[in-house]
């Protein structure tokens, strides 16, 4: 009985469910241990082999998400900032929401696992969470889903009611089909033009590229920021701290264009500083949401320093 085909897919079920990555790995090695001690007592005749490890999943999840608090972006916290320079205080307690690295796992591009509606998914009770990630993403029928969670088709098809008015009240309103995929020649324009001018640190090249009304966000720091005007006064401070001249390389997390930024280092070379997650809509950047969790370094494999070669622009 072989479970590996179906690894990759449930790595990117459990980060729906649990918003982490490394957890998603934890939890998807528990659900293939507990389907190998139990492999005498499944039962082809009754479900597949995948709908069997999806329950067996479902189930891993749930139990590790009991008395859990729910994994935010810092947008889902509160109100945005009106100071550009306030105090970058990180909140380690809380337990933010982690970027998923593509290259990591055989996926393809998938606009279901989008940061946005995965931190929209994570409002959602953990059922009504599993339900419409089994149903809507995984589109399982509403009788496995029953079978999965122990329950009635009834209560699935109530539960996907709810859960769908949850995120529409969540204003998760960013349709897939607007956001610009990384491998997009116009997406990777922008995203090159925000590349050369956040080496030069220009900010008004930086401005040009946004949205009006772009989010800015930095967990682990709880703060955020709305609009091109304040996105541009922090960026401005950001490189009046560290200076000019630094190096980028492309990646994508969550089927989203991403950097890894590194920031320049007074004796050369240059030091990782964050990994930056974009949505792009209309040749504009809508949206930068920038990590600085050593564990998310970890996940997307991330070198801490790293030598550019500025006759290639470091790419």
């Amino acid at each position: 009985m072989d479970f590996e085909p179906y690894r990759a897919e449930l790595v990117a079920y459990c980060y729906r469910m649990l918003g982490s990555f490394h957890e998603a790995e934890d939890q998807v090695q528990e659900t293939m241990l507990r389907a190998w001690k139990a492999r005498d007592r499944y039962d082809a005749g009754r479900a597949s082999l995948r709908t069997w490890l999806y329950r067996i999943a479902t189930n891993v999840c749930l139990t590790a998400l009991e008395g859990r608090a729910r994994r935010p972006l810092p947008s889902g916290l509160g109100a945005p900032s009106d100071d550009p320079g306030a105090p970058l205080a990180p909140a380690f307690g809380v337990p933010w929401l982690q970027p998923f690295p593509d290259a990591r796992v055989e996926l393809g591009l998938r606009a279901d696992l989008r940061l946005a509606l995965v931190a929209a998914m994570q409002t959602l009770p953990p059922r009504q969470r599993a339900v419409l990630v089994l149903r809507e993403v995984l589109e399982f029928s509403a009788a496995e889903v029953a079978v999965q969670l122990g329950t009635t088709v009834p209560a699935v098809n109530s539960a996907l009611q709810r859960a769908r008015a949850a995120l529409a009240a969540a204003g998760e309103a960013v349709d897939a089909g607007e956001v610009g995929e990384p491998e997009d020649p116009k997406v990777r324009e922008v995203i090159e033009r925000y590349m050369r001018a956040f080496e030069r640190a220009d900010v008004p090249a930086l401005v040009r590229l946004l949205t009006d009304d772009a989010v800015l966000e930095m967990p682990p720091v709880p703060l955020w920021y709305r609009g091109s005007h304040d996105y541009g006064l922090f960026m401005r401070r950001v490189f009046e701290m560290r200076g000019t001249g630094w190096g980028l390389t492309r990646l994508t997390a969550n089927g989203q264009p991403a950097l890894a930024a590194y920031a320049p280092e007074p004796g050369g070379g240059h030091r990782l500083h964050t990994l930056q997650v974009f949505t792009v809509t209309g040749g504009r950047v809508a949206r930068n949401v920038v990590f600085a969790d050593p564990a998310v370094f970890e996940a997307f494999g991330l070198s801490q320093e790293i030598l550019f070669d500025r006759s290639d622009g470091g790419r």
